[in-house]
């Protein structure tokens, strides 16, 4: 069984956005050789989540977003984490730290619409996303 690790390094631009790492991913899993296995994506920040979604139609970015800010919205009565950034740490959990993707035969076994997305909650910021690889 292989075992590969490699870090990426994602700039964000604004507090709230959903980006599209799908291509650093495959680039990762080419770059190490991997036919088949599973790939970890995974985020190391309170504030931050990774999740697979369309990427076909952006409004789906832009839907998600605006639902995540509904149910959780930036400024709320009774928040006390004295960061301010409540919300970001909540959403984050909403979503989660990772994801997994299937490789077989070398490549990410997403759907046809499906792709990786790093959600950042409380930007700008440079953030780190981590991608492991097992397999042969």
């Amino acid at each position: 069984m292989k075992t590969t690790f490699e870090t990426l390094s994602i700039r964000t631009r604004r507090r709230c956005e959903m980006i599209d790492i799908t291509d650093q991913v495959r680039r990762v899993v080419a770059a190490g050789g991997l036919a088949d296995g599973i790939v970890t994506v995974y985020c190391p920040h309170t504030t931050a989540a990774v999740t697979i979604n369309e990427n076909a139609d952006p409004d789906v970015v832009h839907d998600m977003l605006l639902t995540l800010e509904a149910l959780v919205p930036e400024h709320r009565a009774g928040y006390r984490h004295a960061e301010g950034n409540s919300d970001a740490h909540v959403k984050s959990s909403l979503l989660g730290p990772s994801q997994q993707v299937l490789v077989r035969e070398g490549r990410l076994q997403l759907g046809t619409w499906q792709a990786v997305y790093f959600c950042e909650f409380d930007g700008p910021r440079t953030r780190r996303v981590c991608v492991q690889m097992i397999g042969e």
